[in-house]
C-alpha cells in the first residue's frame, strides 16, 4: 500500500485526515471500545474540534492541554488543533496534581481536555493553578457542570477551516523529565512528526511497509511519542488503529485475537508481561507482522520467549522524544534467538538520519569510541518551548542534537549504547531523572541527603533506588520516606527501594558522585543501562 500512497499530499497532520477521507473515506480509520470512526468521519470531527477551538478564541500556537489515558477521540484533539494551527499538549495521567498544573501552568494552555480517570483531581489540580483554563470533559460519566467533549465538539460546523498552516509550525508538546527536576516541553512541528515518516515509507526497509489490512494496536500512553507517535504512524499509512484505553496484558491478547493486530509498539517490561500471561501460548498469532520495542533493551532470553511465542518480526527502535521518537532501528534479520553481537546494538540509522559520537567539546570520535551520540535528521525538535539555554545546549547551530547518551559506532554504521551521560533512569519506558526524585525525598524530615540512582531490574529494566544519609539522632524508615515520595511526585517516579549511609560520595568541588554509587549495582555488566 505504501506506493500507493501520496505521502507527499500530506505535508502536516490536517492534511492526514483530508487525504485518507479522500482516498478509502469508508476504510475504519480508529476502533475504540466498540466505537470505529471511519476517515470521513475523522477528517469531519476534525474539522469540528479545528472550528470549536477557533469560536473559543484560539490562534496559531496557543496551547490546549489533554490529561486521560488514551482514546480515539484524543487524536480527534490533535488532528483538529493541529487543523486549527493549535498545539496539543498530552499529559501523563499517572502524573501527581501537582505535576499536571506545573504542566498545564507552563504550557499556557488555555483549554484542558480531562478523561474521566482525572475528573476526580480536577479540583486538586485547579487548586495548584493561578490561571483557570475551561475544562472540557472526554466522556459524560463525571461531568458535572464542564461540557463534554462530543457536545463541544458536535455544536460546531464539520466544513474544514482550511487555514493556514506551515510545516514549522508546531503540532505537539510533550513535555519530558528535567535534569533540574522541572519538565521541559519538548516542541515538534509538522516537518518533525511527518517528514521522516514520508522518507521511511519510501524506503525498502519491509518491516515499515503498510497495506491496507494492517491493523495496528495503539497500547502505550498518548503521553509520550510512543503512544502519540504509533498512533500516527497508523493513520499516515491508512491503517485501522485499535485503540486501548491503557496497557492492560489481558486486553492485549483480546486484541491481538479479535481485532486481528498486525503490528504492535511496545515497551520489553510490557511485552514480558503480555507473554507470560498463562493464555499467551493458545492466541493466534498469524497476522501479526512485525512487533516493534523500544525505549530500553530487550534481555534475549525474553526475545527468544517472544520469538517463540509470537512467532513474528522484530524490530528494536532507539530514539527519544526530543527526535520525534525512532531514529535507529534493529531488523528483523538482525534478531537471532541464539544470540549475536548485533543484538547488544541499538541497529542502524533511519532513512534521512545522520549519526556521530562526539566528546565533551563536540569533536567526532573515530569507529569504536565511546562518546555522546548526536543525531541529526528533519525529525530533530524545534527546541524547549521557553528555555533557549536548554535549546542551545541540546541542538547546536548545524541541527545536531545531543542526546546525552554514551556509545559508540562500529564499523558496519551500528550504534552501540554503552551508558547515559545524563544521570536519567528508564524505568519500563518511563524516563525518569533523579534530580525530580531526590526533590520530592529531600523534604522528608528525617533526609538530611539524598541521592537517586538506577539499578537494574529484571521486571522494568531500571528501578529507582534513593541513597539517603539521615539526619543525627533519628531512626529512618525506607517505607516512610518511599510513602512520603509519593505523596509529592508520580508513584512510578517514587523510589522502589533506599540504602542509607553514613554521607555521600563526593568529589573536590562537592558534587555527589553517581557513578559510585552505582557502580556495585551494575558490576560484571557490559551495559550500564539495562
Amino acid at each position: 500500500m505504501s506506493d500507493a500512497i501520496a505521502f507527499d499530499r500530506m505535508p502536516t497532520l490536517g492534511d492526514v485526515a483530508r487525504y485518507h477521507a479522500e482516498v478509502r473515506p469508508d476504510a475504519v480509520a480508529l476502533s475504540f471500545e466498540g466505537r470505529e470512526t471511519t476517515f470521513a468521519a475523522f477528517d469531519r470531527h476534525t474539522s469540528q474540534v479545528a472550528n470549536a477551538l477557533i469560536a473559543a478564541g484560539l490562534s496559531t500556537g496557543d496551547r490546549v492541554a489533554y490529561v486521560g489515558k488514551n482514546s480515539d477521540h484524543y487524536f480527534e484533539l490533535l488532528i483538529g488543533a493541529a487543523k486549527a494551527g493549535v498545539v496539543t499538549t498530552p499529559i501523563g495521567w499517572r502524573l501527581a496534581p501537582a505535576e499536571i498544573a506545573y504542566i498545564i501552568a507552563d504550557s499556557e494552555a488555555k483549554l484542558v481536555f480531562v478523561g474521566p480517570e482525572l475528573i476526580a483531581h480536577v479540583g486538586e489540580v485547579a487548586a495548584e493553578l493561578t490561571h483557570r483554563p475551561v475544562v472540557i470533559v472526554m466522556e459524560a460519566c463525571g461531568a458535572g457542570e464542564h461540557p463534554t467533549f462530543e457536545a463541544w465538539r458536535d455544536a460546531r460546523s464539520d466544513v474544514d477551516p482550511h487555514k493556514p498552516i506551515e510545516t514549522s509550525d508546531i503540532a505537539i508538546q510533550l513535555y519530558t523529565s528535567g535534569t533540574t527536576g522541572r519538565p521541559k516541553g519538548a516542541m515538534l512541528t509538522h516537518d518533525n512528526l511527518l517528514a521522516m515518516r514520508r522518507e521511511a515509507a519510501r524506503s525498502p526497509l519491509a518491516w515499515n511497509q503498510w497495506g491496507p489490512e494492517d491493523v495496528s494496536l495503539v497500547a502505550m500512553p498518548v503521553a509520550h511519542i510512543g503512544g502519540t507517535g504509533w498512533g500516527l504512524v497508523g493513520l499516515f499509512n491508512g491503517a485501522k488503529g485499535v485503540v486501548a484505553r491503557e496497557f492492560d496484558p489481558t486486553k492485549v491478547l483480546d486484541f491481538i485475537e479479535k481485532d486481528r493486530v498486525s503490528k504492535m509498539f511496545m515497551v520489553p517490561a510490557a511485552l514480558q508481561i503480555v507473554v507470560r500471561q498463562p493464555r499467551a501460548r493458545q492466541v493466534d498469532y498469524s497476522r501479526m507482522s512485525h512487533i516493534l520495542y523500544g525505549a530500553a533493551p530487550i534481555p534475549l532470553d525474553l526475545l527468544r520467549e517472544c520469538m517463540e511465542v509470537f512467532g513474528c518480526g522484530f524490530v528494536q527502535q532507539y530514539g527519544m522524544t526530543e527526535t520525534t521518537g525512532t531514529v535507529v532501528y534493529l531488523p528483523p534479520e538482525d534478531h537471532d534467538p541464539a544470540g549475536n553481537a548485533r543484538m547488544r546494538s541499538a541497529g542502524l540509522p533511519m532513512p534521512g538520519v545522520e549519526l556521530k559520537v562526539i566528546d565533551e567539546a563536540g569533536n567526532s570520535l573515530p569507529t569504536g569510541a565511546v562518546g555522546e551520540i548526536a543525531v541529526r535528521s528533519l525529525a530533530n525538535m524545534a527546541g524547549y518551548w521557553k528555555l533557549d539555554e536548554a535549546t542551545r545546549k541540546t541542538l547546536d547551530a548545524d541541527g545536531w542534537l545531543r542526546t546525552g547518551d554514551a556509545g559508540y559506532l562500529d564499523a558496519d554504521g551500528y550504534l552501540f549504547i554503552h551508558d547515559r551521560v545524563k544521570d536519567m533512569i528508564i524505568s519500563g519506558g518511563e524516563n525518569i531523572y533523579p534530580a525530580e526524585v531526590e526533590s520530592a525525598v529531600y523534604g522528608h524530615p528525617h533526609v538530611a541527603e539524598v541521592a537517586v540512582i538506577g539499578v537494574p531490574d529484571e521486571k522494568w529494566g531500571e528501578a529507582v533506588k534513593a541513597v539517603v544519609a539521615a539526619k543525627p539522632g533519628v531512626t529512618p524508615d525506607a517505607d516512610d520516606i518511599i510513602a512520603f515520595a509519593r505523596t509529592r511526585i508520580a508513584h512510578f517516579k517514587a523510589p522502589k527501594s533506599v540504602d542509607f549511609v553514613a554521607a555521600l560520595p563526593r568529589n573536590a568541588s562537592g558534587k555527589i558522585l553517581r557513578r559510585e554509587l552505582r557502580a556495585p549495582y551494575w558490576a560484571g555488566r557490559e551495559r550500564q543501562v539495562n
